[in-house]
């Protein structure tokens, strides 16, 4: 992709508004445009991190035989009523309204209750049992703090994935399958993720998981050990910093994180709300248990950058990075051009910094927006660039087959 063709420029003030690095390298980094608070517009940058982030959700949802489909967002109060969540647990979420013709609507905060209502349609036997089922798609949440850019939004998007079961013994087995599917999209995505022990708040009144990433810029507080895997949000938590972890024994800590997903088990509440069973091997009619699972993506790509950042700009991990290779030209080189097609044939994704602007203003743009390796060709450079990762200081220079061989090693 040619700079000079790119959509959208970058901006030489951060948005005044902005309360954390992420917001203020998004915006000002053109890869978020901001309609309104909570509200985003993800721009040509922006959407290939999304797409990157999403291959790789979809990559471990697909390894647990999950299937990808796409549900509406906009949706009926009926079934919201049967489950007593149209005025109760959401109501102060949910976008609600009536539609021309005066009937009851709303925008989807969640897709329980309408995944629930195909399962019951359509599942009437063990022999259709165990399976899961996910979409990524775009949710909406009347957010009375909306701010911090895609931390918390009105408008977000998420991957939101429904498993069911004839059984509490296959839910767990699944339930605990997902949890380390979580961490290896996590993981792939250059995050260390705690599993944390929460409240079900307006889901369901049982315990559920929430997976945080310790973060100064985070809402959330939990209680944490770092030598084990033990952790608990401190809303719910007994223990205090300095006490014993109850699993070894070492002092636990307490930190601010950020909550990147979070998984509940229903079990048998939306059969009984909405009557959905199916029958097992021997001809009785059983509930049909369903457990939910949300990654919340907007929310991933801030808080990737949260970690992943300093004063110049953003500092994206290879595997979401918009593009994988940023090159300057400076004082239109003849040779930059000729390299740029030489990767362009190799498939290595490349941003082409062609526009006739000062040195200066390249190399400030280039740490703004963060692509990992930065190629400058100039006068100086002869038959070689010089390349520089965007998290080292150090520059070296190479032939392009040379550096080609590198990165694809």
């Amino acid at each position: 992709m040619r700079q000079s063709k790119l959509f959208t420029k970058t901006l030489k003030q951060s948005p005044k508004d902005a309360v954390s690095a992420s917001h203020k390298f998004l915006v000002q980094g053109g890869y978020v445009d901001m309609l309104m608070a909570g509200v985003y517009t993800y721009l040509p940058m922006g959407w290939n991190v999304i797409r990157k982030i999403s291959d790789i959700v979809r990559v471990e949802m697909n390894k647990c035989e999950a299937q990808e489909m796409l549900m509406p967002a906009l949706q009926s109060r009926g079934i919201w009523d049967e489950t007593g969540r149209w005025d109760g647990a959401l109501s102060d979420v949910m976008y609600q309204f009536k539609d021309r013709s005066g009937k009851d609507m709303g925008l989807a905060a969640t897709h329980e209750e309408v995944i629930y209502d195909i399962v019951r349609r359509n599942i009437m036997s063990y022999k259709d049992l165990p399976f899961a089922i996910y979409q990524i798609q775009n949710k909406f949440r009347n957010e009375l703090r909306a701010k911090g850019g895609l931390m918390r939004g009105r408008e977000f998007m998420m991957k939101d994935l429904y498993s069911f079961h004839l059984s509490q013994e296959d839910l767990d087995v699944y339930y605990d399958k997902m949890i380390q599917a979580y961490k290896n999209v996590y993981a792939k995505c250059g995050l260390d993720s705690k599993v944390v022990e929460a409240s079900g708040g307006m889901f369901t009144e049982k315990y559920s998981h929430e997976f945080q990433v310790i973060s100064d810029a985070g809402e959330d507080n939990i209680i944490y050990c770092d030598t084990c895997d033990y952790a608990q949000n401190s809303e719910i938590s007994k223990f205090k910093v300095g006490d014993k972890c109850p699993k070894c024994s070492a002092s636990l800590k307490e930190g601010k994180s950020i909550e990147v997903g979070n998984i509940f088990q229903f079990g048998d509440k939306y059969a009984k709300d909405m009557k959905g069973y199916a029958t097992d091997s021997d001809g009785v009619k059983k509930p049909i248990l369903m457990a939910s699972y949300g990654i919340g993506i907007s929310r991933l790509v801030a808080t990737i950058v949260e970690k992943y950042h300093d004063d110049q700009g953003i500092i994206w991990p290879e595997a979401v990075a918009p593009f994988k290779v940023h090159l300057l030209s400076l004082k239109q080189n003849e040779e930059a051009e000729k390299y740029y097609k030489i990767l362009r044939e190799e498939g290595i994704e490349v941003l082409y910094d062609d526009r006739d602007i000062s040195a200066g203003e390249k190399f400030t743009d280039a740490d703004l927006i963060g692509i990992p390796f930065r190629l400058v060709v100039s006068s100086k450079t002869g038959d070689k660039v010089e390349i520089k990762k965007r998290d080292n200081d150090k520059a070296e220079l190479m032939s392009i087959e040379e550096f080609i061989k590198k990165i694809k090693e």
